[in-house]
Parts: C-alpha cells; sequence; structure tokens
C-alpha cells in the first residue's frame, strides 16, 4: 500500500526531461547554471587533501555552527545557541520533511498556503496528518482571513515560504503583524518557514520569522546554503528551532541522516569567513534586470519578482492553452522550458502563468528571451 498513492513524477523532472529530448534552454528547474566562485574550489581543492572525511557530530561540525550563529546576529541581530538551536541538513528539503515528521502526528493538520513547494505535503502525509491547502491572494499575498478560517482544533503547524518559489513575492511587515494577531489566539500552533532564499530579495530586504520577538519560540526556520552559494547539489542547509523543538528533531534526524557530508561543511565553514553574502541579492538583481528588459520586448506580462531567482509571467495575450500544455509547446516548438504555475496549487489554478529561473549565465538568458520573443 502506497503512502503517496496520488504522487508521480514532480513537473520538475517532467519538464528537465523534456528539455532535455528537445535540447531546450532549461528555464524550469531552479539550479544556477553558472560556475560557482572562484573561491570556493579553491578552498575544496586545499581540503580534500586534509583529514576532513569521517563523519562530523551529528548536529554539525562545531565550527559552520559557530559561523552561522555569527550570520544570524549579523543579517538578523538574534543570538542563537550554536549547539542547542541549529541542526545542519541534509539540503532544507530534507532539514523542512524532518521537522514535519517530528511535529507531526497522525491527525494533526498543517495549513500550507498555495501556490506551495511541492515537497511540503507529502511530507505531511507521510507524516500521518492532514494537508489543508489555502492559497494566497491573487497578488500572492497572504489570506488571512482564509488561513482564520482554516483553522481547527487539529491545526499543529502552518507552513508558509518567505521569500516566496514560485511567485518571487516575499512578505511585508503587515504581512508578519497580521500572522502574529492570528496566532496569539491559537497559542499551540507552530510555524515551519521555509527561508531558502533569504539572501535574494530586491526592492524590499527580506523581514525573517529571525527578527520577530513574538513568533520565534514556536518557529523553525529553513535555510539552504546550496540556493545562497549557487552549490545546489551539494544539498547542506540547516534548520533553526528552540532548544524543546530542536531536541525532538535531533532525534529523528540521527536516524535519518545521522550527520550531513563532512567536505560540505568544512569547505562552507571557511568560506564563510571570505564571501560577502549581501553581494549575492546584487548578483541576482542584475540577472533579473537583464532578463525583464528582454523579456519586455516579447508578448509576456511581466509580474514582480521581489526575491528569489525566479520570474512568473502571464501568457494570456499568446495563448488561451492551460499552463501545462503551453510550457510543453513552449519546449517543443521554441526550445525553453518553464514550470506552469498550476501544479503548485491543489485545485490545479491555471491563471495561464509560468515561472522561469534566471539563475543562468548571461548568454543561456539572452539566448532564452531571443526565443521567447518569437512568440
Amino acid at each position: 500500500m502506497s503512502k503517496l498513492p496520488n504522487t508521480t513524477t514532480s513537473i520538475f523532472s517532467v519538464m528537465s526531461q523534456l528539455a532535455n529530448k528537445h535540447k531546450a534552454i532549461n528555464l524550469s528547474q531552479g539550479f544556477p547554471n553558472f560556475p560557482v566562485d572562484e573561491r570556493l574550489l579553491n578552498i575544496t581543492e586545499r581540503l580534500l587533501s586534509e583529514n576532513i572525511h569521517q563523519y562530523t557530530p551529528m548536529a554539525g561540525l562545531p565550527s559552520l555552527l559557530h559561523k552561522i550563529a555569527l550570520l544570524t546576529q549579523e543579517n538578523y541581530q538574534r543570538t542563537i545557541n550554536a549547539n542547542s538551536e541549529l541542526l545542519i541538513t541534509t539540503g532544507a528539503t530534507q532539514g523542512i520533511y524532518t521537522a514535519i515528521t517530528t511535529l507531526i502526528t497522525k491527525g494533526d493538520e498543517v495549513i500550507i498556503l498555495d501556490p506551495s513547494y511541492d515537497s511540503y505535503e507529502p511530507s505531511v502525509l507521510v507524516a500521518g496528518g492532514k494537508p489543508v491547502r489555502v492559497s494566497l491572494h491573487d497578488d500572492y499575498t497572504p489570506n488571512f482571513n482564509s488561513i482564520a478560517s482554516a483553522i481547527t482544533p487539529k491545526t499543529k503547524l502552518i507552513i508558509i515560504n518567505n521569500p516566496h518559489n514560485p511567485t518571487g513575492k516575499i512578505w511585508g511587515l503587515n504581512d508578519f503583524e497580521n500572522l502574529e494577531t492570528l496566532l496569539e489566539k491559537h497559542s499551540k500552533i507552530l510555524v515551519l518557514s521555509d527561508e531558502v532564499y533569504e539572501h535574494i530579495s530586491f526592492k524590499h530586504p527580506h523581514i525573517s520569522i529571525n527578527t520577530r520577538p513574538k513568533l520565534i519560540e514556536r518557529a523553525i526556520i529553513a535555510s539552504s546554503f546550496g540556493k545562497s552559494l549557487h552549490v545546489t547539489g551539494w544539498k547542506i542547509g540547516y534548520l533553526i528551532a528552540p532548544q524543546n523543538i530542536m531536541d525532538e528533531i535531533k532525534k529523528i534526524h540521527q536516524f535519518l541522516v545521522f550527520s550531513v557530508n563532512s567536505i560540505a561543511q568544512h569547505v562552507i565553514s571557511e568560506y564563510l569567513e571570505i564571501v560577502d553574502i549581501k553581494e549575492i541579492a546584487k548578483m541576482y538583481a542584475r540577472k533579473r534586470k537583464l532578463f525583464q528588459e528582454e523579456l519586455r520586448q516579447s508578448r509576456f506580462e511581466i509580474l514582480p519578482s521581489e526575491g528569489t531567482y525566479f520570474q512568473v509571467v502571464n501568457y494570456k495575450a499568446i495563448s488561451h492553452k492551460n499552463d501545462i500544455d503551453f510550457a510543453k509547446e513552449l519546449v517543443i516548438k521554441y526550445g525553453v522550458a518553464a514550470i506552469p504555475i498550476s501544479v503548485f496549487y491543489k485545485n490545479a489554478k491555471d491563471q495561464h502563468m509560468l515561472r522561469f529561473c534566471f539563475a543562468k549565465t548571461d548568454e543561456t538568458l539572452l539566448a532564452a528571451t531571443q526565443q521567447l520573443k518569437l512568440l
């Protein structure tokens, strides 16, 4: 008997396979195609010959935990205990899965805000919980009336994603104040905050749960070095949570992963001493500008991209096909792969939207937009 009877191959795999088959430019999956920082490679090459190839402590390499604590203090003015409130994970997705598995038992309800990243619901289902999908407003801001209506005595967790995949929306101060007001009425509900794109915001600054005193004692925060440092294949992230919650998460983590790749931990620990995290957003802002300027010469409608390295567009001026069929046509006829937004909704809401990833070389972005201008 399947624990996920309705789960099939993810749209990310489907579109990437289609792109490979038709030799299309792949702007679907969210990974960079440009080289990583040469300084990171140099550190890796040097450390490979050192004695760093055995298990690290279960919670993570102590020097890396210390660097993350310093990074959190610098960026969010939050002091965390590196020994008791931090956990290195095999990517943020594993961290999110582990947190959900730890917190959710049979019958617990978890509110997920749609459009949503596709790993949330399966993690809840495997844990025996009930996903409760609540749509965001059409401008992708949280609908707190709908969220409040979805809360029941069984609600255990709310998952938020900020900056938001797939839309690039970021939460404003008013959104957090509304969340705090709502949760003051429901003291037992926890928050899982997926902040893997925290260092990629543009016009408005990213507001982290780390900066919200009313929420941090009931929140688990997921971060990703893969996203922040352009090394998605290294699969390394971390969780921040209060000790009473983290102690329980570690119980599951030790039997799921035990310890994360030692080389990646040693390299990143040293790299954090020299990298300027603030430069990451500047680099992606330039790529976003290039991509948007080229797309403005097409018939696609460009929606705001406030954070992440994703750009959502509306294609209603081009075609009335549903977004899945149009995305496939885009690959086959025009050689560019994107992700249809309807797949991020439980009800498959189709507003003729596609998501492009602009974490690519300038040459790739220019080649893709040349094709997109033909529509």
